[in-house]
């Protein structure tokens, strides 16, 4: 049996002591057979159950049942989604676009094994044990949460699931009756730490898959093949560096280890299990995982995108629902009738029918008072805008007008998806002037940039200044600004147009705080030959980040600019 098929059986023996598995790849055939082939492994009556997008806490930690509460009146409480998939599993389609909230409460599920709810004058406790299947649909660096991440023992790539459907042996012994000696754990968390795995569960989710393994070959002990297995279903994967080859210190005529109830087809091992459960990690790791760990770019972001999205942003008139909350339906508020109706349910024995007449509430209704309402919480993306403020001052100045305006032009060839504008600001001689407003046109951004001329002192301050202010206005406008500075940070002229190293200093480290005080987002590219202190000092100032690159191109610059404003706040 191949890996993919042994790690749904493997889940479906123990899908809570595994955790689940995150599958990456788009919609595809061998998907869909790898998920129909674990539900046709696990027990008939074990719940599967799929994620609704954009799922509130009601669905999925449970709640007031409306009509059962206003047909017995009294409180009744519903489960929620993670309660009814108690012993078996649940699917999250998008995973790499779930909330944090709701990432965040799948995680405490898995580690706690319960559900708590206390709210809306009900309270409610449910044990509960699943797994999770994350389908990770991401593109351009787009990942699940880490977190959930974290906790799924496996990870499996779309292009690899052929499956093969070797019936096993049926083995009596329970998935969790199995023992891992120490030596085995030991040598599993050894792998682990050569693989550059900081993660302390990665090691226990090994463990616990070598103690299913072996319980799946009928032993209550596991061996050397059952640890070699288990880290190369859970530990190679999750490489982030190529270790050292293991020296071979230990004698030819070392006893081979011997597995204690075994079927007789594992294969005999020589030398030490750290060695062994190494060698098995590392024989499993794909050629262009290997390539990409040695160019030191294993390791996919959680957060990353291809572009800035824009901040996130609460609001009540736009966006899509991200729950409810307490509050009155007026200024633009929409009212969440059926939550409203569900807070008020619980009350209605409390609010009989004098309760009504005093209050002037027609007899037979259902009672809803002020502090019942509930209205829409909707979150939107707003628009990103980036500001390249360039330095177009001395000699070099050609280059680096050059540098930016291509950056600009390939940043410009992007954004219409994402929704974002760019502007350039330029300093030299005694000021800073806005050579491009902020814009989405390629064709006018070209036209502007074409004639900027270089050359001249470097008003620094001048040139930060301006930038705030496009910022400030863009963020007044709705949208997330982002300031990137292209300078060598030699300051020499001063706000107020005079020339002197000291007082241009001191102007623009005044303009840097302001930057920074209005919770702009900035990033500082140093383009001088070697990196310039006070360059360095500026960025720190702004309150952002810091980015020696004398000899970048406009590609490279475009690629550095995305990727530190990629973590849209």
């Amino acid at each position: 049996m191949n890996d993919a098929a042994l790690a749904a059986v493997l889940i479906a023996l123990d899908p809570a002591g595994l955790g689940g598995a995150v599958l990456r790849g788009p919609p595809c055939g061998p998907r869909d057979a790898w998920l129909a082939f674990l539900r046709r492994r696990m027990a008939p009556d074990a719940p599967h159950r799929r994620l609704p997008p954009h799922a509130g806490d009601d669905r999925l930690l449970g709640g007031v049942d409306l009509v059962a509460t206003l047909a017995a009146g009294r409180p009744i409480v519903a489960r929620g989604l993670l309660a009814e998939a108690d012993g078996g599993c649940i699917v999250v389609p998008m995973a790499e676009r779930i909330e944090a909230g709701v990432a965040a409460r799948l995680c405490l599920a898995l580690d706690s094994s319960e559900i708590t709810i206390e709210r809306d004058g009900v309270s409610a406790r449910w044990r509960t044990r699943f797994g999770v299947v994350a389908l990770d649909e991401g593109i351009d660096g787009e990942a699940p949460p880490a977190a959930l991440l974290d906790r799924l023992a496996f990870r499996l790539n779309c292009s690899d699931l052929d499956l093969d459907e070797t019936e096993l042996p049926r083995s009596d012994v329970p998935p969790g009756a199995a023992e891992v000696p120490d030596a085995l754990a030991e040598a599993l968390v050894s792998a682990a730490l050569s693989l550059g795995i900081t993660s302390l569960r990665a090691p226990l989710l090994a463990v616990r898959t070598a103690r299913v393994l072996a319980a799946l070959s009928g032993r209550i002990v596991a061996d050397e093949t059952d640890a070699a297995a288990a880290a190369r279903l859970v530990l190679a994967p999750r490489a982030e560096t190529i270790p050292a080859p293991p020296q071979q210190d230990t004698p030819a005529e070392a006893p081979p280890s011997s597995a204690p109830d075994g079927d007789g087809d594992s294969e005999a091992r020589e030398g030490p299990p750290a060695d062994i459960v190494l060698e098995a990690a590392l024989a499993t790791l794909p050629p262009d995982l290997l390539r990409s760990l040695q160019d030191g770019s294993a390791a996919r972001s959680a957060s990353a995108t291809s572009g800035r999205a824009g901040s996130a942003r609460l609001g009540s008139g736009r966006g899509r629902p991200i729950g409810t909350r307490a509050g009155q339906p007026r200024g633009g508020n929409r009212l969440a009738l059926v939550d409203t109706l569900r807070a008020a349910a619980p009350w209605q024995a409390m609010r009989g029918p004098a309760a009504r007449e005093s209050a002037g509430e027609a007899p037979g209704r259902i009672a809803v008072r002020a502090e019942d309402f509930r209205i829409h919480r909707l979150k939107h993306r707003t628009e990103s805008a980036t500001i390249f403020c360039v330095d177009a001052s001395g000699s070099a100045a050609l280059h680096r007008l050059a540098e930016a305006k291509g950056a600009v032009e390939l940043l410009l060839a992007r954004c219409y998806a994402r929704r974002d504008q760019v502007a350039m600001v330029a300093f030299r001689g005694t000021h800073a002037e806005t050579v491009l407003a902020p814009t989405r046109s390629l064709t006018r951004a070209r036209r502007a940039l074409a004639g900027l001329p270089g050359g001249g002192a470097t008003p620094l301050a001048s040139g930060v200044g301006t930038a705030c202010e496009l910022a400030t206005a863009a963020r007044r406008q709705g949208r997330s600004p982002t300031i990137v500075l292209l300078t060598d940070g030699r300051a020499n002229v001063g706000l107020d147009g005079v020339a002197g190293r000291d007082a241009a200093e001191r102007d623009a480290l005044e303009a840097a705080r302001k930057v920074r005080a209005g919770g702009i987002d900035a990033l500082l590219i140093d383009t001088a030959p070697r990196p310039h202190a006070f360059a360095r000092r500026i960025a720190e100032e702004l309150g952002g980040r810091y980015l020696a690159l004398p000899y970048a191109d406009a590609s490279t610059l475009s690629r550095a600019v995305e990727a530190s404003t990629g973590r849209g706040r």
